[in-house]
């Protein structure tokens, strides 16, 4: 269906996964990534890993990325990124679910990402269809009604009654986890409840979710600095 109505969600990374795994050292479960990636050569193997710091004590452990690996079966550039610290390879690592699944420990996305919206500022009753492409820069496993409750600024209830409409045309259904880009079709009219119509929220605003899942409005000129 043709529609000349787009807009962009973003959801923008404020903070890298913790690592929920026991420390040797204290009572802590929690480590943050330090930033580091420590490469061991003997001969021509090559140990890899991911440096984290306990949030408690920082003490210093290990993720093996790759074990005894011949140093001619990873990329030249790859290697060099390892060795650099390069950010996008330390956040690429930080953020793997398969490297916590194989090394036993799980991720905590709490309070890692800001959702962005630049959601032209038409009434949301327009009958022209709006097209939303939501991106995500870090794989943060989000629920789609969430998403929506935030890029709306409406109820669980008001999305729910869109959805179940067909105002809201999703790829996804409601209580499934994104992580990856996906877009939306909103219809109208009727997008906003009554309870909504009287108090009219701008949908061009960055929404951020406080340590309780609790969200909350921050002003235009944050989003710069997010």
């Amino acid at each position: 269906m043709h529609t000349d109505r787009k807009a962009l969600w973003a959801v923008r990374q404020s903070a890298l996964p913790a690592v929920v795994r026991p420390c040797p050292d204290c009572s802590s479960t929690r480590h943050r990534p330090s930033g580091r990636i420590r490469a061991n050569a003997n001969g021509k193997l090559l140990d890899i890993w991911l440096l984290l710091s306990c949030t408690a004590c920082d003490r210093t452990s290990k993720v093996p990325v790759h074990e005894r690996v011949h140093v001619s079966s990873l990329d030249p550039a790859r290697l060099v990124a390892y060795e650099n610290n390069d950010p996008a390879v330390v956040r690429e690592l930080a953020t793997s679910a398969s490297l916590a699944t194989r090394n036993g420990y799980r991720l905590d996305w709490t309070g890692t990402w800001d959702l962005e919206t630049r959601t032209p500022l038409h009434a949301l009753d327009d009958p022209t269809p709006l097209k939303v492409l939501v991106t995500f820069e870090l794989p943060t496993p989000i629920r789609v009604e969430r998403l929506l409750m935030l890029g709306l600024g409406l109820s669980r209830n008001a999305v729910r009654r869109l959805a179940g409409s067909g105002r809201i045309q999703l790829p996804l259904s409601l209580d499934a986890k994104a992580h990856r880009d996906f877009e939306l079709t909103l219809h109208g009219p009727g997008s906003v409840d009554a309870d909504t119509a009287k108090h009219p929220k701008p949908l061009s605003r960055l929404t951020h979710l406080g340590p309780h899942g609790t969200p909350r409005h921050l002003p235009r000129q944050a989003a710069a600095g997010a």
